[in-house]
C-alpha cells in the first residue's frame, strides 16, 4: 500500500510542469481541460470578480504572441475596480497553458475560448485584445458575434495581409531560428515595440526568456513557430468588414511592428506596418467604429501609457 502511494505520488509530480524560471502571475491561475486533435490539453487562465460594485458584465483578455496572461495585469486592476469580471486566459501553446503539437489556427484558439466561456456560464463578454490577440479576437468575433457585447482592439497585428511582402519561410527554418533565440535576442525585439525603452519593460523580457531555460524549450520553440506560421498563413485584414458590433481600436502611432520584417527586402520595411496608416484604414473598414490614436506610444499602449489606455477603455465602456 505505501509502495503504491509513492508511485502515485511521482507519477502526480512528473506531470506538473517544470519551469525552471518561476513566472509570477498577479491572480490564482485556474485550468480547464480541452479535447483537440485526439489530445487532452489544459487552458490556464485568470478569472478575477468585480472589486467594486459589479456591472453585471465580464471581460476576457486576448494577450499578444511574446506574452501571456501575466502583463493584463495592471488593465485586470482598473477593470476590476470598475465593477468587471475578468477572465485572462493564456492561450494553447503560451504561459501555463499546455504547448501540445497541433495544427494551430485562429479558429481552433476562438472555439477554445468560446469552450472556456461556456464552463464558466458567461453568455457575452466585453473581448479586449492586443497584438496577435486582436487576430484571434477578430476571428472570434466573426464566428460569435452573439457573444461579444462590445470589442477593443489595442495595436493589433495582421492589419494588412503578410504573405505579400514578406518573403516566405518553411517550418523547419522558422523551428531553427526560434531555437538560437537567446535573452539578448528577445530584449531586442521588444525594444522595436517602443520608441523609449523603460528598466520597467525587462520584466516582460524575463517573462518570455523564462523558456530558454524550460526543460521542454524544444517543444515551446516548435509551437512558436507553429503559431507564427499561423499568423502568416490565415490573415483577417480581408474580414474586417463583417464586424457588426461596436469596436474601439487603440493604437500607438509610433508602432512599426511587422511580423518577419527582418526578411522583408529593405526597399519595402518603410512601406509596411505603418500603423498611423493601418489604423485609419481599419478603422474605414470596419462600420461605425472608433479610433483613438496615442501619439509618440509603440506596440503596447496598457503597458507604456496605462492612464491613456484606462482613460480609453473604461469611456468606451460606459
Amino acid at each position: 500500500m505505501e509502495n503504491h502511494f509513492y508511485c502515485v505520488l511521482l507519477f502526480w509530480i512528473s506531470t506538473i510542469p517544470v519551469f525552471a524560471q518561476s513566472i509570477s502571475y498577479p491572480y490564482p491561475v485556474k485550468y480547464i481541460s480541452i479535447r483537440q486533435e485526439q489530445k487532452i490539453i489544459r487552458m490556464a487562465y485568470m478569472d478575477v470578480a468585480p472589486a467594486g460594485k459589479s456591472t453585471a458584465e465580464t471581460a476576457i483578455l486576448f494577450h499578444g504572441k511574446n506574452f501571456s496572461g501575466t502583463y493584463w495585469r495592471d488593465v485586470i486592476d482598473f477593470l476590476s475596480k470598475s465593477g468587471y469580471r475578468v477572465i485572462v486566459p493564456d492561450q494553447v501553446g503560451w504561459g501555463k497553458s499546455d504547448y501540445p503539437d497541433l495544427h494551430y489556427s485562429f479558429h481552433a484558439l476562438a472555439a477554445n475560448n468560446k469552450q472556456l466561456l461556456d464552463s464558466l456560464k458567461i453568455d457575452k463578454a466585453i473581448v479586449i485584445a492586443h497584438s496577435m490577440g486582436g487576430m484571434l479576437a477578430t476571428r472570434f468575433t466573426l464566428l460569435y458575434p452573439d457573444r461579444v457585447s462590445k470589442l477593443i482592439l489595442e495595436n493589433p497585428i495582421g492589419l494588412e495581409d503578410y504573405r505579400a511582402f514578406v518573403p516566405y519561410s518553411p517550418i523547419d527554418s522558422l523551428y531553427k531560428g526560434e531555437l538560437a533565440a537567446t535573452y539578448e535576442s528577445y530584449k531586442k525585439y521588444q525594444q522595436s515595440y517602443s520608441p523609449e525603452w523603460k528598466p520597467a519593460y525587462e520584466e516582460w523580457v524575463r517573462a518570455q526568456a523564462a523558456a530558454l531555460t524550460d526543460p521542454r524549450f524544444k517543444q515551446i520553440a516548435w509551437v512558436n513557430a507553429l503559431t507564427y506560421q499561423m499568423i502568416y498563413e490565415q490573415p483577417v485584414c480581408y474580414e474586417f468588414n463583417r464586424i457588426n458590433l461596436p469596436t474601439l481600436l487603440i493604437i500607438g502611432q509610433a508602432d512599426r511592428t511587422i511580423v518577419g520584417k527582418a526578411r522583408v527586402p529593405k526597399a519595402l520595411v518603410n512601406q509596411h506596418g505603418q500603423y498611423p496608416e493601418l489604423g485609419k484604414r481599419t478603422q474605414k473598414q470596419i462600420p461605425g467604429s472608433q479610433l483613438l490614436e496615442l501619439p509618440d506610444v509603440g506596440h503596447i499602449p496598457h503597458v507604456q501609457a496605462i492612464d491613456a489606455f484606462k482613460k480609453a477603455v473604461l469611456s468606451f465602456l460606459k
